[in-house]
């Protein structure tokens, strides 16, 4: 885990206007090197033998593996920043995983697919445009800071996806479902902004 070689205060404002001068501290947001816990709901549990993957909607082929399954999928490593929208940011951290793109490929999307619904645990979803997920640093992670994900932060399976608020960035993610249009997720409904580009500061939906 990087520790920026902060031990004061004073050293950990100093850190904060070098992140923001370089672009990467969005306005509003504070620098951490814990990683806190939020989420919706309770934790689920994982049993390998019953967990599935499901890619379906707006694909020629719709597709279930299971863990073993998508276990075998080509392994990918990022590092990339995390933005809460709770208002902290955590730097450089590091993702093994799978590629949103090799997941992607396996269901040959169809070209009218522009945005995806991202299913998860406890009926749990997130909207994100395609386009913001066909990227070079997103990815499902099964490991964070060269540990497996701790069951809370959403093992067995999260998305990451670095440029968008952390609820983008689903916990315990079970399948995605490609669409023609846009739809809101859970937070959306209730609330938070359909985009969520911490840069802008899009929390809500009037932001």
């Amino acid at each position: 885990m990087a520790d920026f070689g902060i031990s004061s205060g004073n050293e950990r404002k100093q850190k904060e206007q070098e992140m923001r001068s370089a672009g990467r501290l969005p306005q509003g947001q504070s620098l951490t090197l814990k990683w806190p816990v939020l989420h919706y709901g309770s934790v689920p549990r994982f049993d390998p033998a019953r967990w599935d993957f499901r890619i379906w909607g707006q694909v020629e082929t719709p597709v279930k593996l299971s863990w073993d399954e998508f276990s075998k999928l080509p392994r990918f490593h990022s590092k990339s920043d995390f933005h809460c929208v709770t208002r902290w940011s955590r730097f450089d951290n590091e993702w093994d995983g799978v590629a949103f793109r090799e997941v992607m490929k396996l269901a040959k999307v169809k070209p009218a697919a522009k945005f995806v619904l991202v299913h998860a645990e406890q009926g749990y979803t997130a909207n994100v445009p395609l386009a913001d997920l066909d990227r070079d640093n997103v990815l499902f992670a099964t490991h964070h800071d060269g540990e497996p994900l701790p069951a809370d932060h959403g093992f067995p399976l999260r998305l990451i996806v670095p440029h968008l608020y952390a609820w983008k960035s689903v916990k315990w993610v079970r399948g995605i479902e490609f669409l023609d249009h846009d739809t809101a997720g859970f937070w959306e409904q209730n609330g938070y902004h359909m985009y969520g580009d911490p840069f802008k500061e899009q929390r809500f939906d009037t932001d």
